[in-house]
């Protein structure tokens, strides 16, 4: 294999022991390098609102600042903290919650028609990832399975555990599967934001509306709401549940207030979307995917130029499904685009909430991708190990 892809024991060691435990004293560090994260990320996004750069500017500010504090702890004080899951956990909880509560008026029960539609693209992304995940390894002569834990959309977390469970090059991974999701998160709103023009800026997040919105009849609700999803969060990373935080959020959040109206002494009561709790969930979101490059090891030219064309092709196979959904559905271009990006699906859905376009036919496409590639997740390791155990057996 390409020395230049190979990761030292030790970094699959702590990595691993990462993902299978907190270690007790390692939780006090990690909550001050979240808190500083935190704190710079507010002066970063907070300019970037001013800026105009549009509804999700809060996660490229978590971006900026879980980078800057890895790198800055790296460099200065020789720590290297390996990136937060459980903020990660957090902000999709936050974020699906907004993202319940906002579709909670919807009418999803006319969406269920359209699911095959949603099985079929998430089908065919899979494919292609697969094709990719072969071609990727080819390239860059590492073994299939890790080509194709980094190259499936399934979330950076969730597919660096796995190639830590099997043994396999763990740094890779989380390197291809950051590339992509960085992409996505950059490129996606950008191409958003040239369709729509200002309609993009009259959606960004007021700092002061979002810190003074909390209405006193709505406070007891929040908490109400937050201490759910707060166990939803808990359960998911106990039982390791795959996007278990995000999925059972959303649904608190879409029946939060159907069921509210059931209890016979609350009478009229309503939670709404709440500005700062989605603040608060893009800047854990950014912050996680910004820590993923503020730990990288040093890669050789080789290693990132693969992984560069294995992202290329994930997103043009990303275009060539919005083109499909296109053909077979009613849906503007926009919307299939925002449907069919690879991966990093809540930044998608908010991408979605704050155009205010089409939101509930986006979460719904990324749900059922959300439960097909996790559901299959047990059939593809195994039908990807017997692949590379064949392939070595020829050679």
């Amino acid at each position: 294999m390409n020395q230049s892809l190979s990761v030292t024991p030790t970094q699959e060691e702590i990595f691993h022991q990462n993902v299978s435990g907190t270690q007790p004293q390692l939780i006090v560090p990690q909550i001050m390098v979240l808190a500083l994260e935190i704190l710079l990320a507010l002066p970063l996004s907070i300019g970037l609102v001013k800026l105009h750069v549009g509804g999700i500017a809060w996660i490229f500010g978590g971006i900026a600042a879980g980078t800057i504090v890895l790198q800055g702890c790296r460099i200065f004080y020789h720590y290297t903290p390996k990136p937060n899951r459980t903020a990660r956990k957090v902000g999709m909880g936050l974020v699906g919650l907004t993202v319940g509560l906002s579709n909670g008026n919807s009418d999803l029960i006319n969406l269920a028609a359209g699911i095959p539609i949603f099985v079929a693209l998430t089908f065919f992304l899979l494919v292609c990832g697969s094709c990719i995940g072969y071609i990727y390894s080819r390239l860059s002569k590492t073994n299939l399975l890790t080509a194709m834990l980094a190259t499936v959309p399934g979330g950076v977390g969730v597919m660096s555990s796995i190639a830590a469970d099997y043994n396999k090059n763990v740094t890779l991974v989380a390197l291809v599967q950051a590339i992509r999701v960085t992409c996505v998160v950059l490129v996606i709103p950008f191409i958003a934001r040239t369709t729509v023009g200002n309609d993009w800026n009259s959606a960004t997040l007021p700092v002061k509306q979002a810190l003074l919105s909390l209405e006193p009849t709505q406070i007891g609700l929040l908490v109400v709401a937050l201490l759910i999803t707060g166990v939803i969060v808990y359960c998911a990373i106990v039982w390791k549940i795959p996007a278990g935080d995000f999925f059972g959020a959303l649904l608190l959040g879409i029946f939060f207030n159907y069921f509210l109206n059931f209890l016979p002494f609350v009478s009229g009561a309503n939670l709404s979307p709440q500005p700062l709790v989605n603040i608060v969930g893009q800047m854990l979101l950014g912050i996680t995917i910004g820590e993923y490059w503020g730990e990288k090891p040093t890669f050789g030219k080789r290693t990132v130029g693969c992984a560069l064309i294995s992202v290329a092709l994930t997103l043009i196979a990303g275009a060539i499904a919005a083109m499909l959904a296109m053909h077979f559905t009613s849906w503007d271009w926009l919307t299939c685009l925002l449907v069919t990006a690879p991966g990093g699906a809540a930044e998608m859905i908010l991408v979605s909430l704050a155009l205010d376009h089409n939101v509930e036919i986006v979460t719904t496409g990324h749900l059922v991708r959300l439960i097909a590639i996790n559901s299959s997740l047990p059939l593809w390791l195994f039908l990807f190990r017997r692949l590379e155990s064949q392939l070595k057996s020829e050679v």
